[in-house]
C-alpha cells in the first residue's frame, strides 16, 4: 500500500519505511541546474580574472566562453525556477525552524533525540533555497543588462557598470552558497540518495532521519523504522 502525502511524496510502510521525495523529472531538473551552475562558475571565473583565462579552453576559447556564458545563465534561470515552483511552499519559514536553529550544538554533535520534528526541509536547507532564489534573480537581471550582444543600445554605461558590480558580487556569493549546499548534501543523511534514487529510508532528508518524515509521516501516523 502506498500512502500519498503531497505531490511528489509517498510513504511506503515497511521495514524500513521508504519515502519518495523526488520524481525522475525533478531529479533531472536538479542536475541540469547543478551542471549549469558549475559551468557558469567556471566560465564566469575565466572571464573575471586573467589568471583564470586558461579555463576558457574548456569551452573552445575566449570568444566561445563569452558567447556561451549568458545562454548557460538562461538555462540555469529556467531550470531553477521550474524547481522553485515545485518546492517553494515546503521551504516557507516555520516557527519550528527557530527551535531547530537554537539547538545548533545538538545538530553539530549529532544528538538527534534533542531536535524538533521537522517538515520536508530544515532551516539550513531553506536558507540555501531562498539564497539561491534571490541570487539567481540578481544574476539574471544584471546579466541581461551587461549582455552587450542584445541589449547594449538600451543600457547606459553607468548602469552597466553597476550591473557588472552586482553580477560579480552575486556570483561570488552563489559560489559560496553552492559549496555550502554540496557540503550540507554530504553531511545531511539521505540527501544524496533522494537526488539520485528519488527516495530515502527511515526518514529524511535531514540531520535527524527518525524525525525527517516530518509533516508526511507525522500527519499520517506512520512511524519510521528504527
Amino acid at each position: 500500500m502506498v500512502e500519498r502525502v503531497q505531490p511528489g511524496d509517498a510513504i511506503h510502510p515497511g521495514k524500513p519505511v521508504t519515502v519518495d521525495r523526488y520524481g525522475v523529472g525533478a531529479r533531472i531538473n536538479h542536475w541540469i541546474t547543478a551542471a549549469s551552475l558549475i559551468l557558469l562558475g567556471i566560465s564566469g571565473l575565466a572571464l573575471f580574472d586573467p589568471s583564470l583565462f586558461f579555463l576558457t579552453a574548456l569551452f573552445g576559447g575566449g570568444q566561445n566562453t563569452r558567447a556561451l556564458h549568458p545562454w548557460i545563465g538562461v538555462v540555469l534561470f529556467l531550470s531553477f525556477f521550474i524547481f522553485f515552483f515545485q518546492l517553494w511552499r515546503a521551504n516557507l519559514p516555520a516557527k519550528v525552524d527557530w527551535v531547530w536553529l537554537s539547538k545548533f550544538r545538538d545538530i553539530i554533535g549529532g544528538h538527534e533525540e534533542n531536535l524538533p520534528e521537522l517538515g520536508k526541509y530544515n532551516a539550513g536547507q531553506k536558507f540555501i533555497f531562498w539564497s539561491m532564489t534571490f541570487l539567481i534573480l540578481v544574476l539574471i537581471a544584471s546579466g541581461i543588462v551587461i549582455w552587450e550582444q542584445y541589449f547594449a543600445e538600451y543600457i547606459t554605461i553607468p548602469v552597466r557598470r553597476i550591473a557588472v558590480l552586482a553580477h560579480s558580487i552575486a556570483a561570488v556569493l552563489i559560489i559560496c552558497i553552492f559549496i555550502l549546499h554540496v557540503y550540507a548534501a554530504i553531511w545531511t543523511r539521505g540527501t544524496l540518495r533522494a537526488m539520485t534514487r528519488g527516495s530515502v529510508t527511515g526518514g529524511g532528508p535531514g540531520p535527524n532521519p527518525r524525525r525527517g518524515l516530518g509533516d508526511g509521516a507525522g500527519q499520517r501516523k506512520i512511524g519510521p523504522a528504527e
